[in-house]
């Protein structure tokens, strides 16, 4: 069997796994959607952390797929790197992706220091960073950006500033890139700077919300042609 492990991104929660997981179901899968704690002062080595205690809850005969979205490009390459004796497959959904030291603050540039110098100048704060408006994720419709406002909360900051550990195992996975159009960050070079298969897909940042059918399709096509250029094999 495969399992599907879902990581949400920055500001977001599980919930945003809520349109695909039926459509993955339907295609044979196991998923697992583990949340990415926003209490106290977590960062991406404790983010990392609940992605393996998740991937350690799989049947040890199942094939584990980690698909991790925007800022959890990150997050499961870390986590893969940890178990990569566990996991078949890395997928990034619009993810940042780097080498080992490197932080999103780092790939991010200019833009997300603007975020976190503005997180430090918020009254009451400086160790959040608020979530950006839904426009930001390209929801730009009025009645979907008000859902998305009620959900969204703040982000550590940790998880921008905290490097990346990684020992290497990581290159050993194989991984895809899968980066959505328009590009608002240059998620297919970071995709190809690891040495990912990349593939793009019209629609915003926030695509599993937007057109879930299309993401579900994708993630399930990219895993099936992965297994067959590796000569692995799997009951779906």
């Amino acid at each position: 069997m495969i399992t599907f492990v879902l990581v949400h991104g920055a500001w977001h929660g599980p919930w945003a796994w809520d349109r695909v997981i039926p459509l993955l179901r339907a295609g044979g899968v196991h998923t697992l959607t583990p949340n990415l704690s926003a209490d106290g002062d977590h960062g991406l080595h404790d983010h990392a952390a609940a992605v393996v205690a998740a991937i350690d809850t799989v049947p040890e005969e199942d094939k584990v797929v980690l698909v991790g979205h925007s800022y959890s490009g990150l997050v499961v390459r870390e986590a893969a790197d940890a178990r990569a004796d566990a996991v078949d497959h890395v997928i990034l959904v619009d993810g940042w992706a780097g080498a080992d030291g490197v932080s999103l603050l780092d790939l991010g540039g200019d833009p997300v220091a603007a975020a976190i110098s503005t997180a430090v100048e918020t009254p009451g704060g400086g160790w959040q960073i608020p979530a950006p408006p839904p426009d930001t994720f390209g929801i730009v419709d009025n009645d979907p950006a008000v859902w998305l406002t009620s959900r969204l909360i703040p982000q550590t900051m940790r998880t921008f500033t905290e490097p990346t550990r990684l020992t290497g195992a990581i290159d050993r996975i194989p991984g895809t890139a899968i980066y959505c159009l328009p590009q608002i960050y240059p998620f297919a070079r970071f995709g190809e700077a690891v040495g990912y298969q990349t593939l793009a897909l019209d629609g915003p940042h926030d695509v599993m919300l937007t057109d879930p059918e299309a993401l579900a399709e994708m993630l399930l096509t990219s895993h099936s042609v992965q297994v067959s250029r590796n000569g692995r094999s799997g009951q779906w």
